[in-house]
């Protein structure tokens, strides 16, 4: 038996030896909230593969518990000043009163807040020679960063490491088409959060492409006033944030075609929307008994997500009067003061088994505020949705599934018990949005590869290959003038223009020519 024994462990040992053959050191630079949620999927899934994985955090976090005994290894960034609150106010009770254009002011101030924030994190670590020179010595293979939290890519650059940006859409998407050179014809491609559909009207048309200009321009201003100093003096080198975005060797999208529209897209851009799905696990016992005594009327789901964790008293109690009038029973995520008006059909939780209760047979609707992670959920075990946006690119995810069918609106500014009382009676009871829901989860289960193991793929074919320079576009190396032509274009008008004057010249020479011998012959 022993020999036995002796082979069975030089086999395993093989085969860990040979599992672990393309095993390296993966950097992460994060972004906290629904982000980390996503993104941790991927890590957690590099770990199982036999990848070790290190995340550069702030000491403040939400939801990167680093604290916590996990497979990755964490090195936390100390900051002399750390201000990552999220001004739930501003957006929840501040903005929506306002005119459009105080509103944009407002919001303007607020994002040269978390630019500030955003660089002085960055200098924390970019200027701490002591970590800048661990993580040199580390030797990493990759490095995978969110650039809704800005320098990963120059932490990247600085360790002459390749990187993999993981984004769900930046606003208005500008660093995926402006600094990625993502093609967007605008004629059919909406910018990101504007609520636009990939079938527009002429004045949707006009919107669609001023708000482009503007957005390029506003991205361009930050990066003037932010980064471009910055990142020059930490790479000693002239350069700009979005020309050091530009240069990640893969972009992994957050989402998929059955959320997006049709449009075209680079080599080195890969959509794997849904990557954190899971099939329905068991409910705990009491939310289990709760959900079977609705019998055949069903649940409905309700979370507005974790950083919206209570509302005034006004909006929570016309909320609790709409759900009372339903026959099926209400799962509401729920942290504050229980409304005056809740019905004996709800039940509130601090925590809610999301996924689990959506993959549940008797999910009838979910209402959501528009999180692009609770959108897959709801895609995947094709519940339709009612979808209550608040801020960034809530409204625009609505919108996506308002154009194909599987979601109605209820604006959260001008919400009445009666406006989700209609949609929530429609999409339960109208077989039109469970239709389409259930087309979008069928398109979205048929892939010939998990969207999980194509992102992890890309990222440890980035590993295998020190880079993925190959699938880059030469657009990246071109500048802004050649990229549109303007110069072929300048040149060929110049040529126009040219052929235009010399056959008028030509014709005003002939008839002077002809003028003068017509008069000779007059004379003669």
């Amino acid at each position: 038996m022993m020999p036995g024994k002796w082979a069975l462990v030089i086999l395993l040992t093989l085969l860990c030896w040979a599992g672990c053959g393309f095993c390296g050191k993966v950097l992460v630079w994060p972004c906290d909230m629904s982000h980390w949620l996503n993104m941790k999927c991927i890590l957690e899934e590099l770990i199982e593969r036999g990848h070790e994985v290190t995340v550069l955090t702030p000491q403040q976090t939400v939801l990167i518990d680093y604290r916590k005994t996990s497979a990755m290894k964490f090195e936390v960034v100390h900051m002399t000043e750390d201000k990552t609150e999220f001004k739930l106010d501003l957006v929840l009770n501040v903005l929506p009163p306002l005119p459009a254009w105080q509103s944009a002011v407002k919001l303007n101030d607020f994002f040269i807040e978390l630019n500030g924030y955003f660089k002085l994190r960055c200098e924390s670590v970019v200027y701490n020679q002591t970590l800048m020179k661990k993580l040199q010595e580390t030797n990493y293979d990759v490095l995978i960063t969110d650039p809704v939290m800005p320098c990963g890519e120059l932490v990247a650059e600085v360790l002459a490491v390749p990187f993999v940006i993981s984004l769900r859409g930046s606003v208005a998407g500008t660093m995926e088409r402006h600094c990625g050179k993502l093609p967007a014809p605008l004629s059919y491609v909406p910018v990101h959060m504007t609520g636009l559909a990939n079938r527009m009207t002429f004045l949707e048309r006009v919107k669609n492409t001023m708000l482009s200009v503007f957005f390029n321009l506003w991205m361009d201003y930050n990066d003037f006033h932010f980064w471009k100093q910055f990142y020059s003096e930490a790479l000693g080198r002239t350069t700009t944030l979005c020309e050091t975005l530009g240069k990640a060797d893969m972009w992994l999208i957050r989402t998929y075609w059955d959320f997006e529209y049709p449009q075209p897209y680079l080599p080195n851009f890969e959509f794997v929307g849904g990557l954190h799905c899971k099939p329905a696990k068991p409910l705990p016992k009491e939310m289990e008994e709760f959900v079977q005594s609705s019998g055949e009327d069903g649940v409905v789901v309700f979370s507005l997500g974790s950083i919206v964790p209570n509302l005034t008293d006004k909006k929570s109690n016309l909320i609790a009067s709409a759900l009372a009038q339903i026959p099926q029973k209400v799962l509401w995520r729920y942290k504050g003061k229980k409304p005056a008006t809740l019905g004996a059909n709800t039940q509130l939780y601090d925590w809610l088994p999301q996924n689990d209760l959506l993959g549940h047979p008797k999910t009838k609707a979910f209402i959501t505020h528009g999180g692009i992670n609770g959108i897959y959920e709801a895609i995947y075990h094709g519940v339709p949705m009612v979808g209550i946006p608040i801020f960034g690119d809530q409204s625009d995810n609505i919108a996506h599934m308002k154009a194909k069918g599987a979601a109605l609106e209820v604006n959260f500014n001008t919400i009445t018990s009666a406006d989700l009382l209609r949609a929530l009676r429609a999409v339960i009871n109208d077989p039109f949005y469970k239709e389409n829901v259930m087309r979008l989860s069928r398109i979205h289960h048929d892939q010939p590869v998990k969207p999980l193991d194509r992102a992890v793929f890309w990222i440890e074919f980035v590993m295998r290959h020190k880079g993925a320079k190959h699938l880059r576009a030469a657009v990246y190396n071109l500048p802004w003038f050649q990229y549109h032509s303007l110069d072929v274009i300048g040149f060929l008008l110049a040529c126009v223009a040219t052929a235009i004057f010399l056959v008028t010249k030509c014709c005003l020479f002939s008839c002077q020519k002809f003028g003068k011998t017509e008069k000779k012959k007059k004379r003669e």
